[in-house]
């Protein structure tokens, strides 16, 4: 061989070299973190559900590595997110909110570990809360109806006087019919109308709160809604609308009220079951996890803007009070 030709092939060996480094694969399981939500406004769930992995043994970069897909508030791209993340190989995909239909359909041998705020069974994700079978399963803020009924009881004890309710919907959301159901039950047993409002996207916000003519407002639960938060507060206290939300965050941005579990500790949960499942748990012998604790938070700030005087009976109640 020509030492020319030698030297040749020396330099392409030693330029494919790195390549061949990144092309194998790590020696850290690797875990989707697939989400509706902007990665801006997911900051919060996502270290929660890296607490949870830690709680379960697992800490991201030390010995599990995490691939993170944010839909950016856009359904229509879950689809595509879900079946890149099978193509990493992933060993497990935590999918929140809606997000665990796209991963469903991408994966009948992954397990997905869902959050999500209906129930489990109803909306086909499970076939048991104990033995969920298949490879789902995960944890839920969902109690049925009674949430909503409680909300509704809520705005009717700070509001005597209220008999037409609004309930804001995403439709383009798995979540929005079947609570959108359990609100007109719940609604006409408290006595209550209950107009259904659908958001088609987030232009129209500020136009619908426009046009809602309503004594009070209720917020379906969905992520669409939580990356909005500060465009809803502002929103309801723009039209002087008393609205009742479902996670605290809403309040301590300004909102009236909320009534709900806690979303922070669904992602904790799903995070621990990601964990448990790396470490050799089958996806059907992890029971659903659904919630144990609901709280009410009230802003007394923003009732006295609204001109409200909560009774002192509700305060009491409350498990914690803004000023």
């Amino acid at each position: 061989m020509k030492r020319r030709q030698f030297i040749g092939l020396i330099g392409l060996g030693t330029a494919a070299w790195p390549l061949a480094v990144r092309a194998q694969p790590s020696a850290m399981p690797l875990v989707g973190f697939l989400n509706p939500r902007s990665q801006s406004k997911g900051k919060a769930v996502a270290a929660a559900f890296r607490r949870g992995l830690k709680d379960a043994g697992y800490e991201e970069g030390r010995n599990v590595a995490v691939e993170y897909r944010w839909a950016e508030d856009r359904y229509d791209r879950l689809p595509a997110l879900a079946r890149d993340l099978v193509t990493q190989g992933v060993k497990a995909i935590v999918a929140g909110g809606g997000a665990w239909v796209a991963a469903k359909q991408a994966t009948s041998s992954i397990p997905v570990i869902f959050t999500s705020g209906l129930d489990p069974i109803r909306t086909g994700m499970v076939k048991s809360i104990n033995r969920p079978e298949a490879n789902l399963t995960g944890a839920t803020f969902y109690s049925g109806g009674a949430i909503i009924a409680k909300q509704l009881e809520l705005l009717r004890e700070l509001l005597p006087k209220a008999g037409n309710v609004a309930m804001l919907v995403y439709p383009s959301s798995t979540s929005a019919e079947p609570q959108a159901q359990d609100g007109l039950i719940a609604a006409r047993k408290n006595d209550l109308t209950l107009q259904i409002v659908e958001v088609a996207d987030a232009s129209s916000l500020d136009t619908i709160f426009t046009a809602i003519r309503a004594d009070a407002l209720v917020i379906a639960v969905d992520p669409f809604f939580d990356s909005r938060a500060d465009q809803i507060v502002a929103g309801a206290a723009r039209r002087h609308l008393p609205t009742i939300y479902y996670i605290r965050e809403f309040v301590e941005a300004g909102g009236l009220m909320c009534y709900g579990a806690s979303i922070l500790e669904t992602y904790r949960q799903a995070g621990n079951y990601a964990g448990r499942v790396l470490a050799g748990a089958k996806p059907a012998d992890l029971p659903v996890v659904l919630p144990t604790k609901f709280e009410l938070v009230i802003n007394l700030r923003t009732a006295k803007e609204l001109g409200l005087d909560v009774p002192p009976l509700l305060l009491s109640r409350a498990d914690d009070v803004i000023e």
